[in-house]
C-alpha cells in the first residue's frame, strides 16, 4: 500500500511518517515545501488542486493531516481557515482513486456533529468530515475521521501549546503564564500513540464506510497537574505567573472506548509523566 501523508513535516506528521515506515508501508510525504528525510517527498499546496492531484495520483491511501490547527489563528482569519481546512480536504478527496482510503486528523473540539463548534477551526473541520462522509457513498472511498485530543510529546516546538510553553518556561528565562487558577482540564495524548491510531485507522477504513472515532488518553489533566509533572520530571518547579482566566472551555475530555473497540487501539504511552519526560528529552538536546 502506497500511503501519502499530507502535512508530513508537522509535529504529528513526522510521527505518522515514522510509524508508517515502521509498519512497512510505502510512504509518500506531501508538504508545501521542503523534504522529509528517508521517504519520497512531493511538494503541493492545498490551495492548488492541480498540485494535490499530481502528488496523489498513484497512492492507495492518504493520511490527511495538513491544516490550520490553532483556534486563535482561525479566529484571526476565518475564511483562510475554511479555505485550508475544507477546500484543501475537498482537493484531497477529489484526487483519490476509487476504492482508496483516507484517514483525517480531525479534532475533539467538534463534539456533537449536530451542533456547530464555537470557532472557525472546529466548524471547518466538521465540514471537512462531512465531506469525507459523503465521498464514501457508493463505495468510492473508505474514510475514518480521528477526533484528536491534544497531541503532545517529543518534537513539538509550538510554544502556543500547553506543554511546549511549560518546557520553554522551565528552560528559561521567563515564566509560564497560567490563565486563571490552573484548573482548566485537557486530554493530552502522546504523539506516538496518535501515530499508532492513524496506522490502525488506515487498516480499518473500508470502501463505502465512514466512521468518526475519538482519540485521547481518557485521563484528562489540569494545567496545574501538567506543571506538577514537569516539576517532577525536571527535578525543579517551573516558574509561573497568573493572569485572568481566558474565554476557553473549562474541560475538554475524550473517551477512547470506541477507538479500542473499532481499532484495537490503546494509548500505551500517554501517562502524563511519560509524555513530559519524552518531550523534555528532545527539548533539552
Amino acid at each position: 500500500m502506497r500511503v501519502a501523508v499530507t502535512g508530513a513535516n508537522g509535529f504529528v506528521g513526522r510521527a505518522v511518517v515514522s510509524a508508517l515506515v515502521g509498519a512497512g508501508r510505502d510512504v509518500v510525504a506531501v508538504t508545501r515545501s521542503g523534504a522529509v528525510p528517508g521517504v519520497d517527498t512531493r511538494n503541493a499546496a492545498l490551495d492548488r488542486p492541480d498540485e494535490v492531484a499530481a502528488a496523489l495520483a498513484d497512492v492507495d491511501a492518504v493520511c490527511h493531516l495538513a491544516a490550520v490547527v490553532r483556534v486563535r489563528d482561525s479566529l484571526a482569519d476565518p475564511l483562510g481557515t475554511w479555505r485550508t481546512n475544507l477546500d484543501g480536504t475537498l482537493a484531497v478527496l477529489g484526487a483519490l482513486r476509487p476504492g482508496a482510503r483516507i484517514v483525517l486528523a480531525s479534532t475533539a473540539a467538534i463534539g456533537d456533529d449536530h451542533r456547530p463548534p464555537p470557532h472557525p477551526y472546529g466548524a471547518a473541520k466538521l465540514a471537512a468530515d462531512l465531506a469525507a462522509r459523503d465521498a464514501t457513498v457508493g463505495g468510492a472511498l473508505g474514510a475514518i475521521s480521528l477526533r484528536l485530543a491534544n497531541a503532545a510529546g517529543p518534537g513539538d516546538a509550538d510554544r502556543t501549546r500547553l506543554l511546549p510553553a511549560i518546557l520553554a518556561a522551565a528552560d528559561g528565562p521567563g515564566a509560564f503564564t497560567i490563565n486563571g487558577d490552573g484548573s482548566a482540564v485537557r486530554d493530552l495524548v502522546h504523539v506516538a500513540d496518535v501515530a499508532d491510531a492513524v496506522v490502525a485507522a488506515l487498516d480499518a477504513a473500508e470502501p463505502g464506510s465512514y466512521r468518526a472515532i475519538p482519540i485521547g488518553s481518557g485521563h484528562p489533566v489540569s494545567v496545574s497537574a501538567v506543571l506538577a509533572a514537569a516539576g517532577r520530571v525536571l527535578g525543579r518547579p517551573v516558574p509561573v505567573r497568573h493572569r485572568e482566566a481566558a474565554a476557553e472551555p473549562a474541560a475538554v475530555t475524550v473517551d477512547p472506548t470506541r477507538a479500542r473497540e473499532v481499532l484495537g487501539w490503546v494509548p500505551r504511552r500517554s501517562g502524563l509523566d511519560r509524555i513530559v519526560r519524552d518531550a523534555w528529552e528532545v527539548w533539552a538536546r
